[in-house]
């Protein structure tokens, strides 16, 4: 009996010295020097922060239009201030072209019916008319002046930021 409880104070002891070594081993920090390492690195590459400029009061600005035309509100036809020069009929009645704005027109062919030569113009929603000259289409007054076989010439009179009415040309080409 003696013998086997030699036997078991020794595997006690040697079992004890084992684990006091692995616990010895598991003490030690084994990446000690990583941290130590990303410490340094990321203290060096950080920029200290700038602080914010100081926030300045806006000065409320207030619009004075004076005789000026408001620039948000919708411009109306008004009578020219030079007193009668050029100036469109606004009493005439709108003719069916006139609701569309010459760029969404499109002259698609011509012809000739007792000796007057007529323009097809196609409509945005795809109707057909027949225009000629000294009838009205586009939103700016459009006169036709002129309907040759490629083109309508159009004499347009429109208001300048003066309140005037001016005259421009324009043409609408035929689509192939």
């Amino acid at each position: 009996m003696k013998r086997s409880c030699l036997i078991s104070t020794r595997s006690s002891t040697g079992l004890l010295f084992f684990g006091m070594l692995f616990l010895a081993g598991c003490g030690e920090d084994q990446f000690a020097d990583l941290r130590e390492f990303m410490a340094q690195t990321g203290a060096a590459s950080q920029p200290p922060l700038e602080s914010l400029p100081a926030v300045k009061p806006q000065e409320a600005f207030s619009y004075e239009p004076g005789e000026a035309p408001d620039p948000f509100e919708p411009r109306s036809l008004k009578p020219a201030k030079g007193g009668g020069g050029l100036q469109p009929d606004l009493s005439r009645p709108k003719e069916a072209l006139e609701q569309f704005p010459l760029d969404g027109l499109r002259m698609v062919g011509t012809l000739s019916k007792a000796g007057q030569r007529y323009a097809l113009v196609r409509t945005p929603e795809g109707t057909l008319f027949r225009i000629k000259k000294g009838e009205h289409m586009g939103q700016n007054f459009g006169l036709v002046i002129d309907v040759t076989d490629t083109s309508i010439e159009l004499r347009e009179t429109v208001q300048d930021g003066a309140g005037d009415w001016t005259e421009s040309k324009a043409m609408l080409a035929l689509q192939e």
